[in-house]
């Protein structure tokens, strides 16, 4: 159908990830959320939900990748107003301990546990890893990869966590937590949820009363390779009703667009997923529109090996450089030096000092690089 469409906005999510995803056509436009950045960045997810039009506030899917703060609390914070929110979703991905206990483990804690909560208290029957009948979202070792067609055409064909990755996590998890829960106790993780400030909507969960602590503790994690690990990954395609492509971007009736979205994916789950999507479609390279970058250009997370797999004339980096200096620059040398595509645009939706760089060797190096106005309004890439 003529006029179907695909963006992507990388929101104002400080050190993380906040993607709103667009699709449809001139009749409706349907939206997934992956991530939401840290609790600092909540007000810019609170507002882009406002933004949008009234009667019009529907999610098909709403995706927390792993449990690292900068992915997570904006969520948590989001899921924690009562209901009715000003908001519809469908269905929610993310791997709490009654799923990961299934599959043998992975990391969660603190903020794990707290979005558990919510989801169990808050969602609808169904609608929590709803697309998997409320099992883990995983990657088997054998098979077709899991895959998942969302009303109005978006196809998502799962990458990541494997069982293996998630296998490391379980002890991870149960160390993060120390004494101050068991996993997947959830009663216990609400009543503790109730006592931390930042994540409450103005009085509190449902308006309790209940005393709130005066001195928080500060709920880090580092951002270590388990946790990493075990991100939900995926490949988005759209094509409109007229159905997906198995190959190539061109398809009868319209152009499929389509996306990696890597969260901090493991590059070898990825490399090893995306091998046994090349050999069930019989291509040599996996073309797409667009890669959000994995780790938000960590040196660790993007390998000479993955970008021999994948053709793409956009790459996105979500961070505004604090905390850890992301981008590396090692990794963004990589996307320049090892791209199959002449002349990738980088896309950053921030200007910083640790990014600032690219925007002075394009002419050096042969590429494009667009960066966010600095407004705080979310940086549009359409496909």
């Amino acid at each position: 159908m003529a006029g179907e469409f695909m963006r992507i906005e990388m929101l104002a999510a400080l050190h993380g990830d906040c993607l709103l995803v667009e699709y449809g056509d001139v009749r409706r436009t349907r939206r997934i959320l992956i991530d939401s950045g840290p609790v600092g960045a909540y007000e810019a997810l609170r507002g882009r939900i406002e933004r949008l039009p009234k009667g019009d506030r529907r999610f098909e899917l709403m995706v927390l990748s792993h449990v690292d703060t900068d992915h997570i609390e904006g969520l948590i914070k989001l899921f924690a107003n009562p209901r009715p929110w000003p908001f519809v979703v469908k269905d929610v991905w993310f791997n709490g301990w009654r799923h990961l206990e299934q599959a043998h483990g992975l990391l969660g804690g603190r903020q794990g546990e707290f979005f558990s909560a919510l989801l169990a208290k808050r969602l609808d029957e169904g609608c929590w890893n709803g697309a998997f009948k409320g099992q883990a979202v995983v990657v088997g070792d054998a098979g077709a990869l899991p895959e998942h067609v969302l009303p109005g055409g978006l196809k998502l064909t799962l990458l990541s966590p494997t069982l293996a990755k998630l296998e490391r996590m379980r002890e991870a998890w149960r160390k993060d937590l120390g004494d101050a829960l068991d996993p997947g106790d959830l009663e216990a993780a609400w009543a503790l949820l109730g006592q931390q400030k930042k994540y409450l909507p103005g009085k509190g969960l449902l308006g309790s009363s209940a005393q709130l602590d005066s001195l928080i503790e500060k709920q880090s994690r580092p951002d270590d390779a388990a946790a990493n690990g075990s991100s939900i990954a995926f490949l988005a395609e759209y094509a409109g009703n007229a159905g997906m492509a198995a190959s190539g971007n061109e398809m009868p009736g319209g152009k499929s667009r389509s996306c990696l979205f890597l969260a901090d994916a493991h590059p070898d789950a990825i490399c090893a997923s995306v091998k046994r999507l090349l050999q069930a479609r019989g291509l040599a390279r996996l073309r797409v529109d667009a890669v959000k970058v994995a780790h938000h250009g960590s040196k660790a997370n993007t390998t000479d090996e993955l970008m021999s797999l994948i053709e793409s004339p956009r790459f996105l980096f979500s961070t505004n450089g604090q905390q850890f200096g992301h981008p590396d620059e090692e990794a963004v040398g990589r996307v320049i030096g090892r791209s199959s595509h002449p002349s990738p645009t980088l896309y950053f939706n921030y200007l910083s000092e640790h990014n600032r760089v690219w925007q002075e060797r394009q002419e050096q190096f042969g590429y494009k690089a667009v960066f966010n106005d600095g407004s705080g309004s979310p940086m549009v890439i359409a496909l």
